[in-house]
């Protein structure tokens, strides 16, 4: 490997962590509400902005305790067999989201607003 090879390599990775850099600042939005939805009904929307904190149990008995704090929300319980949900770090940016398998609950972030209706087809 020659010198302008490092050179080229060098340029080539600080490129890429710039342009990762900027997208991640200016592209990322925050949300501003949750929705939680289980088994593809949504059980509810909350705002990041204000403390919260919410259980969800499902048919059987299954039981998810969801902290909403600091505009972030994250699973403080969960008494599925895997406690999968409990290790997913705080969501707090559009896209972001919790799941519980076991308990078919989905925790995501959404914008602040509902999107209005375009047009109605008949």
């Amino acid at each position: 490997m020659k010198r302008n090879d490092v050179y080229l390599a060098a340029a080539v990775t600080a490129a890429a962590f710039l342009l990762w850099g900027i997208l991640h600042v200016f592209l990322s939005s925050p949300g501003q509400r949750i929705t939680v939805t289980q088994d593809g009904k949504v059980l509810g929307t909350y705002s990041l902005t204000v403390e919260n904190t919410l259980t969800f149990t499902d048919e059987k008995g299954g039981m998810n305790r969801l902290v909403i704090h600091g505009g972030e929300a994250y699973m403080e319980e969960a008494d599925c067999p895997d406690k999968l949900c409990m290790l997913q770090k705080a969501i707090s940016g559009k896209g972001e989201s919790i799941i519980c398998l076991p308990h078919r609950l989905v925790v995501e972030v959404t914008a602040g607003e509902e999107p209005e209706t375009d047009a109605v087809v008949r």
